[in-house]
């Protein structure tokens, strides 16, 4: 846990949803079981007729009750700023691909309780998905930082000058960073909003007395980073529920009489993915295409299946998750990319491709591992560039070089928010043919395999759902209620 930003790349390779999701809840939830349900207690959505010229139009009406923790109302200026930041990943170090794929415009005036999102042609299938969990930040906490008033914030984003919004896009950036926690910065509009972090970096989170929907269950929730030590955290009865890397922790012994826990493995919704760069090595398609021939998903899938102890499936399609039922409709699209094409990749060799990923991580290293053996046949090099800072930021030109630090980004992806594509129904199947085509045509990412997901959960605790979406196991931890056990629930990522 670094930042509870989780529309920064940073914040994405992270995975800070898992924390923030119930500080900055979505426009719509996604569920356990890939549903996605309305979040009227922050706000109303309509579509209104198409303007003259064809775009479509989406009105977001804001709860007069929503307020952050502070008493400050949530206004459209903080979804204006999640639109800005999307659109300019560059300046914003941001990673909301479908913002600035989809939205043409969205219309705001100070402190208003409503606004008008305005799509592009023949965009915005996936609407929904918009303004997901920890993606709407509180602009006014930004606003005091940078010395504007909100008339001013406002009029700052809308210029899309870079300069203009560098110093936004920095507070932006960086001022939700745990390791510089501020709690007049990190105000809160959801049921938790966080107390303090302490010395190990363990957040803690106490109720929102301020939120306007259902209060949280617990008056206390500690979350643990996790480099924690699992086997301690239990031992002192502080550990109740964890997100696992693996199918069998260490630190646990189900055969216990005694033991308290129940452990559940799933193949998830998220699609491990490498996201490549459209810079340096990469700044042609044609070499996004050669490399992509080398990638032997089936490969990578084992090594990640090896080291978690879930079984999954390599995946070859970009827009739907593999335990999507629609997927069959699109399997021959898939299938024509499942093989390894040492010839075709060949037109790469001679080439080193960097791979950053979150680090250290046992399971990504095994399967960029796996990635080299396979393109060491087409003369490609794979080059480990994984670190601790590591995000897809860093797929974009570094000024200072004029080239990207790294060619392609391993992490995990939410299909439904992360490509610009139909709605994932059985009704949208022809254009979400059309849309997968394309992507393997320009390339943007190479989809590998479904991430592995296992949660381990105190049966004492109540209200817990698993959820192997963005949001994880933290989905719904305002519901989460004692059953036999101490004032106060831990859980550990």
């Amino acid at each position: 846990m670094v930042t509870t930003n989780a529309a920064s790349a940073f914040g994405t390779a992270t995975n800070a949803q898992v924390l923030s999701s119930r500080l900055y809840p979505a426009a719509f939830v996604p569920g356990p079981e890939g549903q996605i349900i309305p979040n009227t207690d922050l706000v109303k959505t309509e579509e209104l007729p198409e303007r003259a010229d064809g775009l479509r139009q989406i009105r977001y009406t804001i709860s007069e009750k929503a307020t952050y923790s502070d008493d400050i109302p949530v206004s459209c200026e903080d979804f204006l700023l999640a639109y800005t930041a999307g659109s300019m990943p560059g300046t914003f170090g941001s990673d909301l691909p479908v913002m600035a794929s989809d939205v043409e415009d969205l219309q705001c005036a100070a402190g208003a309780k409503d606004f008008t999102l305005v799509l592009k042609k023949d965009k915005g299938g996936r609407w929904r998905h918009l303004f997901g969990p920890g993606t709407v930040l509180p602009s006014h906490v930004i606003a005091k930082q940078v010395g504007m008033s909100q008339e001013e914030l406002v009029t700052a984003l809308q210029s899309w000058d870079p300069t203009t919004v560098e110093p936004i896009a920095d507070a932006w950036r960086f001022g939700f960073m745990l390791t510089k926690f501020d709690p007049a910065t990190q105000v809160s509009y959801g049921p938790f909003v966080i107390d303090k972090v302490g010395s190990e970096g363990e957040v803690v989170l106490k109720r929102n007395e301020n939120y306007y929907g259902d209060p949280a269950a617990l008056d206390t929730l500690v979350i643990w980073p996790a480099n924690a030590d699992s086997r301690t955290l239990k031992d002192t009865g502080a550990l109740r529920i964890a997100d696992s890397p693996s199918a069998k922790p260490e630190w646990l012994d189900v055969s216990m009489d005694d033991n308290p826990y129940e452990v559940e493995s799933h193949v998830g919704a998220l699609t491990d993915t490498l996201t490549l760069s459209e810079e340096g090595l990469f700044a042609d398609k044609s070499m996004r295409q050669a490399f992509a021939k080398c990638v032997d998903a089936a490969a990578m899938a084992k090594a990640s299946s090896r080291v978690s102890g879930v079984d999954v499936p390599p995946v070859y399609l970009h827009t739907l998750s593999a335990g999507d039922p629609i997927a069959a409709q699109l399997k021959s699209i898939g299938d024509a990319h499942a093989a390894v094409d040492v010839q075709g990749a060949s037109a790469a060799s001679g080439t080193t491709v960097r791979v950053g990923y979150q680090g250290p991580d046992e399971r990504l290293a095994a399967m960029v591992a796996a990635l080299k053996d396979a393109c060491a046949a087409a003369g490609i090099t794979i080059e480990d560039s994984s670190s601790d800072f590591m995000s897809k930021a860093y797929l974009e030109l570094d000024p200072d070089t004029g080239a990207p630090t790294i060619d392609a980004f391993l992490g995990a992806v939410d299909p439904l928010s992360q490509y610009s594509s139909a709605d994932a129904r059985i009704g949208e199947v022809e254009a979400l043919k059309k849309d997968e085509l394309a992507l393997w045509d320009s390339v943007p990412a190479i989809p590998v395999a479904a991430q592995p997901r296992t949660f381990v959960v105190d049966q004492s605790v109540e209200g817990v759902l698993p959820n192997t979406g963005a949001s994880g196991i933290g989905w719904n931890m305002d519901r989460w209620r004692e059953g036999n056990a101490p004032a106060a629930a831990s859980t550990t990522r």
